[in-house]
């Protein structure tokens, strides 16, 4: 039988993913999150704009909203380089931030509901937390949120976590930063590029990944996961 501590945190977690739809589908953040909101908003703001982005960028990334497309907008308001420093920065925060709401909220509930996965996945961390973050994220495919979650949930070492997911952000925060900075180069060549590097880098964390998990005990479900679900962009 559940704790009832337990038990009233797991219906705190429900309600307050409900809440936070609800919020989202009633001010329809998600659709008006484009240029157009850029461009009044953020642009030519100066700091207070910066800001802005920052914290809903965080948010958004936190429940759930695909953070290439976050990337991409960043760099569409702030260029290249600002962009994607911007654009790692706000993907961090999103991954800090749902990180730590599954490990203080959810944490007790879902571990006594899933020992056995969360244990499996605690096994494929716990050698190099950094490395293996690194791996996954380097990853053409799978969720962030699902990862940020399992990785709150489970016995994960947040600063390692944290430190793994930022290195591997950068080549498709780059990426995408380049594709919406809208630089002085032919738009065909600027999305060519991007796309090349996101296959090379795609390429180089499925290579590496075969490498470091032999041996390694991963979850079936949370392993498909990885393999076969891909960020909607």
């Amino acid at each position: 039988m559940i704790n009832p501590r337990i038990l009233l945190r797991g219906l705190l977690l429900i309600g307050t993913l409900v809440i936070i739809g609800y919020l989202f589908e009633a001010t329809h953040l998600f659709s008006s999150l484009n240029e157009r909101w850029i461009d009044n908003e953020v642009r030519n703001r100066g700091i207070t704009g910066e800001l802005l982005f920052i914290g809903v960028g965080t948010l958004c990334i936190i429940v759930g909203l695909p953070r290439q497309m976050v990337c991409f907008l960043s760099g569409y308001a702030f260029g290249l380089v600002p962009g994607t420093l911007l654009g790692l920065l706000v993907s961090v925060l999103g991954c800090c931030g749902a990180f730590f709401y599954a490990r203080l909220i959810g944490r007790a509930l879902v571990r006594e509901r899933f020992a056995q996965r969360i244990r499996r996945f605690d096994d494929f961390m716990q050698d190099n937390t950094l490395n293996m973050t690194l791996l996954i994220r380097l990853l053409p495919v799978g969720s962030n949120l699902v990862t940020n979650l399992v990785a709150g949930v489970a016995s994960v070492r947040a600063l390692p976590f944290f430190a793994g997911s930022a290195l591997g952000y950068i080549p498709q925060t780059v990426v995408f930063a380049l594709v919406g900075s809208g630089i002085t180069i032919d738009p065909g060549l600027r999305i060519g590029l991007g796309v090349l590097l996101f296959i090379v880098t795609g390429a180089i964390g499925v290579s590496l990944y075969r490498k470091y998990r032999h041996g390694k005990s991963f979850d079936d479900e949370i392993e498909r996961e990885l393999e076969t679900e891909t960020d909607q962009v």
